[in-house]
């Protein structure tokens, strides 16, 4: 079986995130998804509108996503991808050559986002703003 694994805050879920987990999950056999703690997001000074607990709730019934655990420190990328036998390693091309540290352990992909949408992008159009 082949395992991918990514990671994000996952708030305000939209089409760019699904399209994110859908290319994942197509370059494997099971997709793992690692969301940010709202302690964690505190420490990257983020606030997600929705609590960790319900973003996890969100995302296991999402069907291409088949595992959802805490990330909860920077650090812990290598340490995951180790324990859970990871195969593929994927972000969005924003972060392209951030995490290239991890192709000693698994293959490193970088998927090209979703023109036009982000979670920054729904805050500001409702006005909400970052929310710090």
């Amino acid at each position: 079986m082949k395992k991918v694994i990514t990671y994000g805050t996952f708030d305000l879920l939209h089409v760019g995130h699904i399209n994110l987990l859908r290319r994942a999950k197509e370059l494997g056999d099971y997709l793992l998804v690692c969301i940010s703690t709202d302690e964690f997001n505190a420490i990257k000074n983020k606030k997600a509108y929705y609590s960790f607990e319900d973003r996890k709730k969100i995302l296991e019934a999402v069907r291409y996503v088949d595992e959802v655990i805490p990330e909860n420190t920077w650090e812990q990328k290598i340490k995951d991808v180790q324990d859970n036998d990871i195969d593929v390693f994927v972000m969005g091309h924003d972060w392209e050559g951030k995490f290239d540290f991890l192709k000693d352990y698994c293959e490193v992909v970088y998927l090209p986002r979703t023109e036009g949408i982000s979670t920054t992008k729904i805050k500001e159009d409702l006005g909400l703003g970052e929310q710090k």
